[in-house]
């Protein structure tokens, strides 16, 4: 469990276009086996340590003769930035993927003293 200990709680979230392959036979929509996309987010603005991340699909446009098959993480996860992974393998074709995120931490707090 992750315990937040703090009276300034911060929450952001945003949404990323990973890729759009079909247009110009991209990877994803023309290759076979594994592939992978990475996007660094960096965050409006810090937290003042590692949040909690989640990310989800919002728009999956995919071939319908083939299976569909990913792994959607986030990874390498700072107080100001972390990398969005898409992963897919075998004959899955994806044209399209959006995904979403939000992040939830401490953040600094302008009214805190700081006593030490």
């Amino acid at each position: 469990m992750k315990r937040i200990s703090t009276t300034s709680l911060g929450i952001q979230s945003g949404r990323h276009m990973l890729f759009s392959d079909f247009s110009d036979n991209g990877p994803m929509w023309a290759g076979s086996g594994p592939r992978e996309v990475r996007k660094q987010v960096a965050f409006p603005q810090p937290f003042t340590s590692e949040p909690h991340v989640q990310v989800a699909i919002s728009l999956w446009d995919m071939d319908s003769k083939t299976n569909v098959r990913m792994d959607l993480s986030a990874e390498s996860i700072t107080e100001t930035h972390f990398t969005i992974v898409f992963r897919t393998w075998g004959d899955t074709r994806l044209a399209r993927i959006r995904v979403e995120w939000t992040a939830i931490g401490e953040v600094s707090d302008d009214d805190a003293w700081d006593v030490g």
